[in-house]
């Protein structure tokens, strides 16, 4: 029953793109099936002319970069509960991804709770690691809450295109590459401000504890007479060294992997917007 459940959602899918108005692309690349558009906008959230030039770019990065880039929508979750699933089922039922590995990666989005998830397999799991998926999920988050999903996909499509080329160029995205908010110019002179004060009570404050203290001329002053007797000497252990080593992190540039219901082993994340 789940299966047929599975292999409804891809039939839907088909379903939908024949009664539509645009044409089919023709996808004749080796090692692509061409089964299904990269496109599948069953959420009707693209105009007609969006679509359109929305899977000519989709087409044209699969295809040069020899990896399946595709964008479904939908109106619920068309009875799963869980968007990775889903998602992942997608692509393997819809046959997505190019040559052996079916590398490719499928971004889904469902208006239902308003989630998105990215799906990848392949070489994908290595283009594209959790923190090159996290990246793209924020690069599109604002252009998905406005409703500006046109903008919003061709972020994907352009930031996948750069990140395949990063990748096989044998530098994946990792968190370094994440970009950072500049700094304020106010910023350098309050933390210099904060510093002078700070070390000026401080200092303050340890001079006003030394003020009964006075130089004495001889060692000997400092010991009350009588007051020290050694009886007894003996050695005594008092310190001791440990090293410690850093647990190693998780590289960044790696990608965590599940197995969907097919068998097939997928990476990808989500969100929500």
């Amino acid at each position: 029953m789940k299966r047929m459940l599975k292999q409804l959602a891809c039939m839907t899918a088909a379903v939908l793109l024949a009664v539509s108005s645009f044409p089919a692309a023709a996808m004749a690349s080796e090692g692509f099936t061409g089964e299904y558009e990269r496109l599948i906008d069953m959420a009707d959230l693209l105009t007609y002319e969006e679509e359109s030039e929305l899977l000519e770019t989709l087409n044209e990065i699969s295809e040069r970069q020899k990896m399946d880039i595709v964008v479904i929508t939908s109106e619920d979750m068309d009875g799963y509960t869980d968007i990775q699933e889903y998602a992942d089922d997608l692509y393997d039922y819809c046959d997505y991804g190019y040559g052996a590995n079916r590398d490719g990666l499928l971004l889904l989005i469902s208006m239902e709770e308003r989630d998105w998830y990215i799906s990848t397999c392949g070489y994908g799991i290595t283009a594209f690691t959790d923190a090159g998926i996290s990246y793209l999920g924020s690069a599109m988050k604002e252009d998905l809450s406005s409703g500006n999903y046109a903008s919003a996909f061709d972020t994907y499509a352009a930031e996948c295109d750069q990140l395949i080329t990063q990748a096989r160029e044998g530098h994946p995205f990792s968190k370094k590459d994440l970009p950072h908010a500049p700094l304020s110019p106010l910023v350098l002179p309050i933390c210099i401000v904060i510093g002078l004060v700070g070390a000026f009570l401080i200092v303050g404050s340890m001079k006003a504890q030394l003020k009964t203290v006075r130089k004495q001329t001889a060692a000997a002053n400092y010991v009350r007479k009588g007051s020290m007797q050694l009886a007894t000497q003996q050695d005594l252990f008092l310190y001791s060294k440990v090293d410690r080593v850093k647990k190693p992190e998780k590289d960044s540039s790696e990608s965590s992997t599940h197995t969907s219901s097919s068998g097939t082993t997928h990476g990808g994340g989500g969100g929500n917007f």
